[in-house]
């Protein structure tokens, strides 16, 4: 808590609706997002029973700068995902840090199932149980609208909810929050709906008083300067991540049509560029950010003929250009919008289900599945038939959609096809095929993010391609973004975030840190995740990398698969080295 020395944590049990907060001051060395995140969940969870038992918890934490800092945007969750069944984490943005602060909370831990369909409404003073029964079944939009109007709550707020998808347990369903941001990544939507809890509604009026605010201020303002006055973070304005889609596909790294190619004949139809010029009209900031990293773009819908049009405007982003669009052959940036819209109906993660589309597109042409089972001819480049296809999914409409729900390793032990499912540790590729560090990255990332550790940064930097490098970097960057991820800083700001910056940030607050104490936290939380997935029965030793991977260039050509199992095999021994000095150390 701000100002405190401890961590104020609610626990809500949704079973037999009881409330509880505890001030927990042997986690305030941790900070709060990541870093109490992942410890409250290994305090909670049931390694014995599957992902979607109601005794599984599910976690938020934001830190100790959320919101009272530039960027400084983020919270946390952490659960067990149904899609990997292991350590689970997302973050989001939007207003859900501001909202947890003002309500006067660090973390929340929900545990139990509702007896009915429920929503949260979270207060500074209050937690209430509602019927959500005449929202269930309701799209993410519909669902924001009605408990607005239902709740009344004024512009400090923040709702978190599922689409159908979620409902039916869909296993990387998300979260939508406040329209534009998500928790995406790992099926937290599935927990959700696994728990009868379609939504969360936070708000709150708490004042939390900083101590010195002289220095608070002129630190903030310092900051503020660093964020907008520098070009530190100017891409992330003006064109957004959407500018790596030229980059990548300049240098063989972009995933195309499931990765038979690395290049798309329609990437500047796609690109960053394109959809800024033809289709942008408004850019928005999480709360307590002055970028404008949000791009929001617009297209026009025929609902009726007589050229009767709608118009609707969707947030976009490099990862769902690439996984909606490149992935699936998508030619233009309109048609990329429209598949983004109907993700976003359904509250489906877009990165999963872009690469299990453009695998059943491949699986269908090899014969490999019919189309009984996909019920539309899937083709690459064939939007109206995909657009179908989400909704297939999200409704789990069949027995083929209904396995293609749990992911594609699911799906590729039920049909097949495993030598082209593009999936790295269980989870669904990310969009860049830049090279080795990559591959190794998500694979061995603590949540099989491309974000745990920035592989794919190392890949497009580097001269040359050093394996011990390589698997020194991947180390060194996840613990520092485990620091990172519990103050909770925005992993865009990581630049304008640097050990200096934080300490003083810290400092600003009255919170004393050293060097030292970052470097102890960072690694405490990066093996407290290691610890969570091995008490889940997870072994980096059993990993298989896609065979597509290796059979479609990247930047440095085309990757050898003896090397990569090599380069796997040296980061499970660097891990093991590294564990038992930590915990000799303990």
């Amino acid at each position: 808590m701000l100002g405190k020395d401890y961590i104020r944590v609610l626990h809500i049990n949704l079973t037999d609706e009881k409330v509880s907060v505890e001030e927990r001051k042997d986690l305030f060395h941790l900070l709060g997002g990541t870093g109490v995140a992942s410890k409250l969940l290994e305090e909670n969870m049931r390694p014995d029973l599957p992902p979607l038992h109601e005794d599984q918890p599910i976690i938020f934490a934001i830190g100790p700068l959320s919101t009272i800092f530039p960027v400084a945007t983020k919270t946390v969750a952490t659960f067990i995902s149904p899609l990997t069944g292991e350590y689970g984490e997302s973050h989001a943005g939007g207003r859900s840090a501001m909202a947890i602060r003002n309500a006067g909370y660090d973390a929340i831990v929900i545990t139990g199932r509702a007896n009915k369909p429920t929503y949260l409404s979270i207060t500074d003073h209050s937690v209430e149980f509602k019927d959500a029964r005449g929202l269930w079944g309701l799209d993410v939009e519909e669902t924001g609208r009605i408990i607005r109007e239902r709740e009344g709550i004024p512009g400090k707020r923040s709702i978190m909810r599922i689409g159908v998808s979620g409902e039916n347990l869909v296993s990387f369903a998300g979260v939508n929050v406040d329209t534009y941001r998500h928790f995406g990544r790992l099926g937290l939507g599935a927990v959700f709906g696994s728990k009868q809890l379609k939504a969360i509604a936070i708000t709150g009026e708490t004042d939390i008083p900083v101590t010195d605010f002289k220095s608070y201020y002129s630190t903030f303002r310092w900051l503020y300067k660093k964020v907008v006055e520098t070009d530190l973070m100017s891409k992330y304005h003006e064109i957004g991540t959407p500018i790596n889609i030229k980059v990548l596909n300049a240098i063989s790294s972009l995933p195309t049509k499931n990765l038979q190619q690395s290049t798309f004949e329609h990437a500047d139809d796609i690109s960053g560029e394109t959809f800024a010029q033809d289709t942008l009209v408004r850019k928005v900031s999480c709360v307590g950010c002055p970028i404008g990293c949000i791009h929001v773009g617009q297209f026009r819908r025929l609902f009726d003929k007589g050229y009767e049009y709608e118009s609707l405007a969707v947030s976009y982003d490099h990862e769902l250009i690439y996984s909606l669009g490149s992935l699936l052959g998508t030619p233009t940036a309109s048609e990329v919008l429209e598949l983004i819209d109907e993700v976003e109906e359904t509250g489906l993660d877009a990165m999963s289900t872009g690469v299990a589309l453009a695998w059943a597109t491949e699986a269908l042409e090899k014969d490999i599945l019919s189309i009984e089972q996909t019920l539309v001819p899937l083709a690459f480049g064939n939007t109206e038939n995909y657009k179908k296809a989400i909704h297939y999914i999200a409704e789990r409409t069949n027995d083929f959609y209904r396995t293609l729900g749990e992911g594609l390793t699911h799906a590729t032990e039920a049909y097949g096809g495993k030598e082209f499912a593009l999936v790295y540790g269980g989870n669904e590729m990310a969009g860049y095929h830049t090279g080795y560090a990559f591959a190794l990255g998500q694979t061995v990332g603590g949540r099989h993010s491309h974000l745990c550790n920035a592989g794919y940064q190392y890949d497009q930097s580097a001269k040359e391609l050093n394996d011990e490098e390589i698997v020194d970097y991947l180390i060194k960057e996840e613990k520092e973004r485990c620091m990172l991820t519990s103050l909770v800083i925005c992993l865009f700001a990581r630049k304008v975030y640097d050990r200096e910056t934080v300490l003083k940030a810290l400092n600003a607050i009255d919170m004393p840190f050293t060097d030292e104490d970052l470097d102890k936290m960072a690694e405490e939380t990066f093996f407290t995740r290691l610890r969570i997935k091995q008490k889940l029965g997870y072994s980096l030793e059993n990993e298989k990398f896609p065979k597509r991977a290796f059979e479609t260039p990247t930047r440095w050509g085309k990757m050898d698969e003896e090397r990569m199992n090599k380069l796997l095999h040296m980061y499970v021994e660097r891990l093991k080295a590294e564990y038992d000095r930590y915990s000799t150390a303990q």
